[in-house]
């Protein structure tokens, strides 16, 4: 990659840092448009992969960003560049949205009876929620087994059902979903 590739992918990311309402995973489609389909940088198992991985590590839900990053780099010229291309994408996702959020923070509580901070608050929550059923459709189609990506939309439909209806534990349906995909069910 040539320094006007790195400065377009950290660019993109601070782009997309101000974007991710919902944290990190909600920019998943569009770091999969421009990281596969567009700049072809990485492929759609290792797209998938690399967010499967982080999501399964203990730790926060954007260390799917680092591991992206060091995949990238990975790809454009080994373990120098792969931890250029996770530092790049860390700042870049974790800087913008921190400090945005912080002057927000602080604007937010000394107006939190305005009617427009409480329309805003309202208002984002089926912004974030659209963001991350189209993450959970991408994720489903990288992993389409036989079947397509029916199968695991309905078995995440399912366990979402089980989750809010339920108090069974979140770690017996991830058993569950390990064993259906070790079986090659989904």
């Amino acid at each position: 990659m040539s320094p006007a590739d790195w400065a377009g992918f950290t660019l993109h990311m601070l782009a997309l840092s101000l974007l991710a309402v919902g944290g990190a995973m909600a920019v998943a489609p569009d770091l999969h448009r421009y990281l596969v389909v567009q700049q072809g940088w990485l492929g759609d198992p290792q797209f998938a992969a690399s967010i499967a991985l982080a999501q399964a590590a203990p730790g926060p839900n954007v260390l799917f960003i680092a591991l992206l990053g060091w995949n990238v780099g990975l790809n454009a010229g080994g373990h120098a560049t792969a931890v250029l291309g996770l530092a790049l994408a860390l700042v870049g996702m974790l800087l913008p949205s921190s400090l945005l959020t912080l002057a927000i923070t602080r604007w937010a509580q000394r107006h939190r009876e305005d009617r427009g901070v409480r329309a805003f608050k309202q208002g984002m929550a089926p912004v974030v929620i659209g963001l991350l059923l189209a993450t959970a459709w991408i994720l489903a189609t990288a992993q389409a087994g036989p079947g397509g990506p029916l199968p695991l939309a309905a078995l995440a439909v399912v366990a979402a059902i089980v989750v809010w209806r339920t108090r069974l534990h979140l770690l017996w349906l991830l058993g569950a979903g390990a064993l259906l995909g070790a079986s090659g069910l989904v």
